[in-house]
């Protein structure tokens, strides 16, 4: 039987009022706050993704995998010409790690590298592998979350041998990190990226280095840093070394020619573009927990990068 149709007055009464019905559904749910990141899922977020901070500061097995229950208790040491360190414990344990720390202790030696009066060794700086340069670009927030969040790791007691300088420390600055970002660069995706790679470190190991020097004008993102089993231990037991590579927007040198989804992978699953396996120090484990958007604006941002090599 067919149904009767509303006269042509009703209807359209009748459509009027369903949109206005969805339209109030709509502006309710906008005036609806969305549930806030809170300081230590901020921090939980940056430590293990962009940062980083478990590819030196977790142990590791012999097949190179992160030994969760001792995350942060300190792990590869280093061994250059001008210090011999391990990553140190920055887990809440008081006697063994950054427990009796201040936030402002802590805050000072991410972003200058600097150890508090109470540590073993008062005042001296963190090793130059700790990339203090860089971390100096965290945002006021970000650097409130890092701390909180590292508050909020289990304590693990591990004694780390202090670190054997043979010269100077000697934290080199780094050009976007002294010019510094705001939270409204955020909304831009290639400041967004700039910084992601700034508090990332990326070009610490990508860019030409000359006796211990980073060049970040002519050798910006050229790649050739050397790492091996000699510098590096703690990596993986059958590690033999890598060479940083140039990730310079140049199309046959650097990754010029490499679309978006390849250069994502090589980030997040460290697979290069003919299907080789990249090699540690790469953190990949970590970038694979990136966010859609910051891998995106990571990628922006790496186009951006002038061609060289």
């Amino acid at each position: 039987m067919k149904r009767p149709s509303l006269p042509e007055t009703k209807l359209t009464k009748y459509q009027a009022s369903i949109s206005l019905s969805v339209a109030l559904v709509a502006t309710i749910l906008l005036t609806i706050p969305a549930k806030s990141e809170t300081l230590v899922e901020r921090g939980r977020y940056l430590v293990n993704t962009i940062l980083a901070c478990g590819n030196c500061h977790t142990p590791k097995t012999p097949e190179g995998n992160p030994i969760a229950e001792k995350e942060l208790s300190g792990g590869v040491s280093f061994t250059t010409p001008a210090f011999n360190a391990i990553a140190a414990n920055i887990t809440p344990d008081k006697e063994t790690g950054i427990g009796s720390w201040s936030d402002d202790d802590i805050k000072r030696a991410i972003t200058e590298g600097i150890r508090p009066p109470q540590a073993k060794l008062p005042g001296v700086p963190l090793a130059a592998v700790m990339p203090a340069s860089f971390y100096k670009a965290l945002l006021p927030r970000d650097l409130d979350a890092i701390v909180a969040y590292l508050r909020s790791v289990k304590p693990v007691r591990n004694e780390v041998a202090l670190p054997e300088y043979k010269m100077p420390v000697v934290h080199q600055p780094y050009p976007d990190a002294e010019a510094g970002f705001t939270t409204k660069d955020l909304q831009d995706p290639v400041r967004r990226g700039t910084y992601l790679a700034t508090i990332g470190h990326c070009m610490e190991c990508h860019s030409a280095r000359e006796k211990g020097v980073s060049d970040y004008t002519a050798g910006f993102g050229v790649g050739g840093r050397k790492f091996g089993p000699s510098l590096v231990q703690g990596v993986q037991a059958d590690w033999k070394g890598s060479i940083a590579r140039n990730i310079t927007s140049h199309s046959e040198k650097g990754i010029g020619a490499w679309t978006d989804e390849e250069i994502k992978r090589a980030i997040t699953g460290g697979i290069s573009r003919n299907g080789k396996k990249l090699e540690p120090p790469m953190a990949f484990g970590w970038y694979s927990n990136l966010s859609p958007d910051d891998l995106d604006a990571i990628v922006t941002w790496l186009r951006k990068v002038p061609p060289g090599g």
